[in-house]
């Protein structure tokens, strides 16, 4: 399922689907996207993760010290946010300052790493999203051709379809 600038229909089409209990809520750490799992299932029953691939991806914009950088990674790697925040709470500059903002921001969604990956809990990252809308992207770029919004759904549907498995590989005919 795919739509532009229309959040709703996503919300209410997951909100239609046989969810998991919990349901899984990988995130990047984007206000529109955690902000769209906010609406999907009850908080009780769902679970919302920031994206570890994120997480440290943002960890190594702080800078500095690499040694400091592999301790913060091996605490938040076992979902010690406290214990990580704290190596760059005295530091002054801006990216530790925002680095231990966006800790706090996220620290509900901040789980032991570790933990679910080794147990298979569930996946730890948002690539297969982020994958899949790459392949949904490629599909709609076309050299020279511009999408009006109001057919931009049309245009994703039949990729949709085809990646959720609904319709015929028509790539391999190409």
């Amino acid at each position: 399922m795919a739509s532009f600038n229309q959040n709703d229909i996503i919300i209410d089409w997951a909100n239609k689907q046989p969810l998991a209990k919990p349901v899984t809520c990988p995130c990047d750490g984007h206000d529109g996207v955690c902000n769209i799992f906010k609406e999907i299932s009850c908080e009780q029953e769902r679970r919302e993760i920031l994206d570890w691939y994120h997480l440290n991806e943002n960890l190594q914009k702080v800078g500095g010290s690499r040694e400091r950088l592999k301790q913060a990674e091996a605490y938040l790697w076992k979902g010690n946010v406290e214990t990580a925040a704290a190596l760059f709470t005295k530091l002054k500059k801006k990216s530790p300052v925002n680095f231990c903002k966006y800790l706090e921001k996220h620290k509900e969604r901040i789980i032991n790493y570790e933990v679910f990956s080794r147990v298979g809990i569930c996946s730890i990252g948002s690539g297969a999203v982020e994958s899949g809308i790459k392949q949904i992207a490629r599909g709609i770029k076309i050299s020279g051709a511009s999408w009006k919004s109001e057919h931009v759904g049309q245009v994703l549907a039949p990729s949709c379809a085809y990646l959720n498995g609904l319709i015929g590989n028509q790539r391999k005919a190409a």
